[in-house]
């Protein structure tokens, strides 16, 4: 069994690739990925394995960014699906992958995890554009 503590957790102990967002709750993250451009974390920023861990107020706020950076993707990359993961199967802390995919992505139709499929064609992500849609969108959410 996978147990880390909160000393030896990379998510505890670093911010991220790119970070794109952030609040007291969580941060939304840019994946250092060539194939996936638009591939983001969103992150805990405490040490908490599973979305029961949390009170439902909690869980309906991480959502909620969740859902943001759903949106902000789609709005700017326009992909064919946005898969929405939370694994922790090798790092047990909170975390939600957000990534858009393409039909002539590297997996497609399979997971970004599977086996290629092809090369793949990426599609590039305005960092700065996300982070303004992020921005927008969970402003308009706390209010």
């Amino acid at each position: 069994m996978n147990k880390l503590t909160a000393a030896s957790c990379e998510l505890c102990e670093s911010d991220g690739v790119e970070t794109l967002w952030q609040d007291r709750l969580c941060r939304i993250v840019l994946v250092e990925d060539h194939d996936y451009p638009g591939f983001c974390r969103v992150i805990l920023n405490r040490h908490v394995s599973e979305m029961t861990d949390l009170d439902a107020a909690t869980r309906q706020r991480l959502m909620r960014v969740v859902f943001a950076a759903e949106q902000a993707l789609r709005q700017l990359m326009q992909p064919a699906k946005i898969n929405l993961a939370s694994l922790g199967n090798m790092v047990p802390h909170l975390h939600w992958h957000v990534i858009p995919r393409f039909a002539d992505d590297r997996h497609y139709p399979g997971s970004v995890w599977s086996e290629a499929k092809r090369a793949g064609v990426p599609h590039p992500v305005d960092r700065a554009a996300l982070e303004q849609a992020l921005r927008g969108l969970l402003q308009a959410a706390a209010e």
